[in-house]
């Protein structure tokens, strides 16, 4: 079993040390052929996951068709603005029936496109599947405990990706819900930013625990709108990766909301974090998709106003706080999702 991983940041290092660890070949390739140098000789991500040491089956390269050439497996862990030409460039390189797996979380900005939607125009002949859950690099890296899922249209590509991750560290489900995999993924990014801007405008953990429940409760109602089903979000991919990204100071969209509450401008935040947070384009992108697709977002239209359009994060809460009175239960979705 050969297998590329397509992206050499913080997550998609650690996968590679999860897989070298279980026995299999590695190609890791690195867009910077500067860093895939480095890597090669120091053994170590010094940048996006220090302290954890490569093992020798990893074999770093800046040779995108050095590292895909007869994979059985190629998994893109490259950022979400990248998934497109990424594509592009595996397209001529991959063979008919290879399972190529998106591990990354996002929209295709302009498009609103999902990222296995991208790969499925642009590399045909490839078998797709997503992987989410709640899963930090840092401690995947070091073999802490994790449980993730896949999903494919094809079940037994899904079985196929659970076979290869599946080891005492690392636990994986399958879910045919690929739409809602990937949903869940993305826009949980969007409510872990509003929790960072909570937690740095020192509120305490009644207010995020609202803010968490009513951020499922959104990503839901789009997640459906747009042919999820319900109950995928109560899984590893929606209500598992929102509780991890929203409490932990792993998360790096956490983090960039802690500075917004605290005062920073975005691009001061951005260059403090100094590594990609997806949930800013991410909820540009949720912001548009929920105004086309008439679903009633407040959380994401709240914090889109904070993020591109100068609102005071303080005068957000006073809004959400004061906005009509309302029922709890989703009793339409729920309908919807018990036929």
């Amino acid at each position: 079993m050969k297998i590329a991983i397509v992206g050499s940041g913080g997550w998609g290092t650690a996968l590679a040390v999860l897989l070298a660890n279980k026995g299999y070949d590695i190609n890791l390739w690195s867009w910077r052929p500067e860093e895939a140098i480095a890597l090669q000789k120091e053994r170590e991500n010094k940048e996006f996951l220090p302290g954890v040491l490569l093992p020798s089956n990893i074999n770093c390269t800046g040779d995108l068709e050095f590292a895909v050439n007869g994979a059985d497996l190629v998994v893109s862990a490259v950022r979400s603005q990248s998934a497109r030409d990424i594509a592009k460039r595996l397209s001529p390189l991959i063979k008919e029936g290879t399972v190529l797996l998106n591990v990354s979380k996002g929209l295709e900005k302009g498009t609103h496109k999902r990222l296995s939607a991208i790969f499925e125009e642009e590399v045909p002949q490839a078998k797709i599947a997503s992987m989410s859950g709640p899963s930090h690099a840092e401690e995947v890296g070091r073999g802490i405990p994790t449980t993730n899922v896949v999903a494919s249209k094809d079940e037994k590509v899904a079985e196929f990706v659970q076979d290869i991750f599946m080891c005492q560290s690392f636990r994986v489900y399958t879910n045919p819900d690929i739409v809602g995999v990937e949903l869940g993924g993305a826009l949980k990014n969007v409510i872990a930013l509003a929790a960072g801007i909570c937690d740095g405008l020192g509120f305490g953990d009644n207010t995020k625990a609202a803010l968490m429940t009513r951020g499922m409760v959104e990503i839901a109602r789009l997640g459906v709108k747009m042919g999820a089903q319900y109950s995928t979000f109560a899984g590893l991919s929606g209500i598992g990766d929102l509780i991890v990204t929203c409490t932990s100071m792993h998360s790096r969209n956490r983090r960039a909301g802690i500075l917004i509450g605290q005062g920073y401008t975005l691009e001061e935040a951005l260059e403090k974090v100094h590594m990609v947070v997806e949930g800013v384009t991410t909820c540009e992108t949720a912001y548009h998709l929920a105004k086309r697709e008439g679903v009633e977002m407040p959380i994401v239209f709240e914090t889109y106003q904070v993020l591109f359009c100068g609102k005071k994060a303080k005068d957000t809460i006073v809004d959400l706080m004061g906005r009509d009175k309302k029922r709890e239960t989703e009793a339409h979705i729920l309908k919807w999702d018990t036929k």
